[in-house]
């Protein structure tokens, strides 16, 4: 049992952002559960738990529970559930980290599903016909966070196709649009909110790749929040003074040479081989120098 937690906390650590999502998103489900059949046992109806990890659809509570907004996006209930989220997660997570970065990746899945809760709870005090049951509604589930991948690769790139069995090769774009259609067409069944949300999270993934191809990239102030959130725990190291030697011009020049050679290079790259060929430091130097 001991070796079970050493090797689920070591990949914990040295996985990718998939990795860490999907580990979180069990843990939250495994605890849930575990707590339902505890309160049972007391013949405590409910989980009261999953009272303070959902979002609830008034405004008034929300204000009260505003941790909410981040922690629905983690939190499941039926194994069904849970499960094709996770695989849709992982199957379009690997495809968004061919053209983006993991910091893009966990900063999308964060706005997706704020995105996806503001949606939600706006949908169900604006029109009257969730305001019978608006009290008494809540969203779980990281639905929201998963069309917002899903939305931003296939609008960033609408040439990517995907294999689907019984059907053969499509582009991802058509099965975006096919989502989000069906998901329109069920805003007013029984789960309409989780439904909502997927428009929220699938129009964030829309304006994120939008933006990205003109070189914005809307998760960046999320990332620099998290990182501030992070670091405030951690000691700040002792400032090191160094002296460096002025720049002289025949340095400037070699340095200038360098960096056009790298550049044509990896322009070169791109035109011959496409976007996804690129290393993750390749793509950070064309980002650079388009922004100069």
């Amino acid at each position: 049992m001991e070796s079970i937690f050493t090797n689920l906390k070591r990949t914990f650590h040295n996985g990718n952002i998939l990795a860490k999502f999907i580990l979180i998103n069990l843990g939250v489900f495994i605890l849930i559960r575990l707590a339902a059949v505890f309160f049972l046992l007391f013949n405590v109806q409910g989980v009261p738990l999953l009272n303070y990890l959902q979002l609830p659809a008034s405004p008034v509570l929300v204000l009260y529970k505003p941790w909410t907004l981040f922690t629905y996006m983690f939190t499941h209930y039926d194994f069904l559930h849970i499960l094709f989220n996770m695989l849709w997660l992982y199957w379009f997570g690997r495809i968004f980290l061919q053209f983006f970065t993991p910091r893009q990746l966990g900063g999308i899945y964060i706005l997706g599903g704020i995105a996806g809760a503001v949606l939600f709870v706006l949908a169900y005090n604006i029109f009257p016909y969730f305001h019978a049951v608006a009290a008494n509604s809540a969203l779980i589930g990281a639905s929201a966070s998963v069309m917002a991948i899903v939305f931003a690769v296939s609008f960033y790139r609408k040439d990517y196709e995907i294999g689907l069995l019984f059907i053969g090769r499509v582009k991802l774009i058509y099965l975006a649009l096919g989502t989000l259609l069906l998901d329109f067409l069920a805003i007013t069944s029984s789960n309409a909110g989780g439904h909502i949300a997927h428009l929220g999270g699938a129009f964030f993934g829309i304006w994120f790749a939008s933006r990205m191809k003109v070189g914005k990239d809307l998760t960046a102030p999320m990332n620099r929040l998290i990182d501030k959130v992070v670091n405030l725990g951690k000691r700040k190291p002792k400032m090191k003074v160094t002296y460096k030697r002025a720049e002289t011009d025949y340095d400037y020049n070699a340095r200038k040479n360098k960096e056009n050679a790298d550049l044509d290079a990896i322009l070169d790259k791109l035109k011959h081989s496409g976007y996804q060929s690129l290393s993750s430091e390749e793509k950070k130097k064309l980002f650079d120098a388009s922004k100069k």
